[in-house]
């Protein structure tokens, strides 16, 4: 499972993009990858349909990225590394590495 959740704060750290912070829109677990609000934002042509109501044209849309090439920011001290532990009343928690706060 990854450490990256749907909703977390992240910035690119490789690829076209390095260096953008966005949202998660959703996450591929088993794919490993990430949907990142307009981070690796690719262009489709659309040919209209009536029907649909679907108006032809170029659309943009994001595009999955690795999910190596994110890192989660801390919204105290900035992009940071994760440490995991243990609730007291049971289940898991992450927390950052560099302020000790927890992320969840």
């Amino acid at each position: 499972m990854p450490d990256i959740r749907k909703n977390d704060t992240v910035r690119v750290l490789a690829g076209r993009d390095k260096g953008r912070q966005g949202k998660v829109l959703r996450v591929f677990p088993e794919e490993h990858r990430a949907l990142v609000e307009h981070v690796m934002m690719v262009k489709r042509h659309t040919r209209a349909n009536p029907d649909k109501q679907i108006k032809g044209g170029i659309a943009e849309h994001e595009s999955p990225i690795h999910i190596s090439n994110l890192m989660l920011v801390c919204p105290e001290c900035g992009p940071t590394r994760l440490t995991h532990g243990v609730k007291p009343e049971g289940g898991r928690f992450r927390s950052c590495r560099k302020c000790k706060r927890s992320l969840d």
